[in-house]
């Protein structure tokens, strides 16, 4: 893990020029994205700057919605992986209030970001934004190395494609600004004094401004170094800034709807569900070779077709088969010896060999097929300690106990009931089944 370095000045832009940050950004290998690489050509640096420093007063909680967690995982870790993702872009700079510095190094520091660096924010939302684009410029960092476009994105918004940010960095690069819009859900009404309507809005000659908003360093920093204090205290819009400061006119881009931004605490729950379901897709399914677990991986692989997910069936991960390690978050071993807890134990040390099982909780079922002369409960206790020890690694362990049956109708419909367990499993992601023996 390299180190994300931290800066902990006061306030700077409170006081409208402030001053440059020290420190340089750790470097590293760009994340690796989950989807098939395009041809996106981006010859100049670029850097991102999260503000995280919202105390989440609309979601009700104690704890700020950005370091709320779910499946093992605080919201800010998802969307610094969003951006980790995306090999052109230089250095991620997230922006906390001073009191969370310790907790957000320590995010960092588990979950092995890279090319992350901490800065204390301010006591506005435009001061906090203001020091990250500083740091991005502090006087130690040679001319070259600075970036040539900043995009500026809410900690709280996980869910952002390369592909829009490849637009937003494309056309401030062009522009000298970019900011994401999406269609008015609601009619924006004006009220009076006294509570009553004053007009309305048509709504269909405006839109919601959205992030991530992209910019080019010059414009940004002079846009800040330019701006009121009135603007520090009761801004909220970058853009605006840009235009009113250094003349610049934003290129506005329509964004998909998945660029919202979590609020209230159900907001949390949707976002919970969203990377359920983006991690329940597909599943590896393992043989072991065994010509007996060989038709019962075809059957479960036509049978969940119907369930909306795709099985992958392969003998071992050894080999070219050791890339499902790097690919799959789902995994179902098919075993039919009752001694085989071997082999699970070994597909347990082959994650933990991989950083992503830190990232989302990993599903491995292990369904043992026994046959009619064996009794039906296989090792339950250890099955438990098995996945006692595997869960405090972010490894979820199920088990399916399945009866070989030559009735051929039976046998569908055990198959069937094997495929549901083993879906609902892996999209529910239960840590609280952890360990459980279901019988088929």
């Amino acid at each position: 893990m390299e180190d994300s370095h931290i800066s902990t000045h006061s306030d700077d832009c409170d006081s409208h020029r402030p001053r440059t940050h020290p420190g340089s950004f750790p470097t590293g290998e760009a994340g690796k994205s989950n989807h098939p690489p395009a041809e996106r050509i981006v010859d100049f640096l670029v850097s991102v700057v999260l503000p995280a420093g919202g105390t989440g007063e609309r979601t009700g909680l104690q704890t700020p919605k950005q370091f709320c967690s779910f499946l093992g995982r605080p919201l800010i870790s998802y969307t610094i992986q969003a951006f980790e993702r995306v090999p052109w872009i230089q250095s991620i700079v997230v922006v906390v209030a001073k009191e969370y510095t310790d907790l957000m190094v320590g995010i960092i520091q588990r979950f092995q970001h890279k090319r992350v660096r901490v800065v204390p924010g301010g006591t506005t939302r435009h001061r906090s934004i203001c020091n990250g684009v500083l740091a991005l410029g502090d006087e130690q960092r040679p001319a070259a190395e600075r970036p040539k476009v900043v995009i500026i994105h809410d900690a709280v918004r996980p869910f952002v494609e390369e592909d829009f940010l490849y637009k937003i960095a494309m056309a401030a690069k062009e522009q000298g600004a970019a900011g994401a819009i999406r269609p008015l859900v609601s009619t924006v009404i004006a009220t009076t004094s006294e509570g009553y309507l004053d007009h309305s809005l048509e709504r269909a000659k405006y839109r919601a401004s959205e992030m991530p908003q992209g910019f080019t360093y010059d414009v940004i920093s002079q846009a800040y170094w330019r701006c009121s204090e009135s603007d520090f205290e009761f801004g909220t819009e970058c853009l605006h800034l840009a235009l009113q400061y250094c003349g610049t006119n934003a290129k506005l881009i329509e964004g998909p709807p998945t660029l919202w931004k979590v609020t209230y605490k159900r907001d949390l729950a949707a976002a919970e569900s969203i990377i359920k379901e983006t991690l329940s897709h597909s599943a590896c399914v393992i043989t072991g070779g065994s010509e007996q677990a060989a038709p019962l991986a075809h059957a479960l692989q036509k049978a969940v077709g119907s369930l909306d997910m795709k099985l992958h069936v392969v003998p071992d991960l050894m080999g070219d088969n050791a890339g499902c390690f790097l690919k799959e978050w789902n995994f179902v071993k098919i075993s039919v010896s009752q001694s085989c807890l071997s082999e699970m134990e070994a597909m347990l040390v082959a994650l933990e060999a991989e950083t992503q099982v830190l990232l989302h909780p990993v599903v491995i079922i292990w369904v043992h097929l026994s046959s009619t002369d064996e009794p039906r409960v296989a090792e339950p206790a250890a099955i438990m300690d098995l996945a006692s020890a595997a869960k405090l690694r972010n490894i979820l362990v199920y088990g399916i106990q399945l009866h070989q049956s030559k009735d051929s109708e039976h046998w569908e419909r055990s198959v069937l009931r094997v495929a549901e367990i083993a879906s609902a499993l892996i999209r529910d992601r239960s840590a609280a089944l952890v360990g459980q023996l279901f019988q088929a």
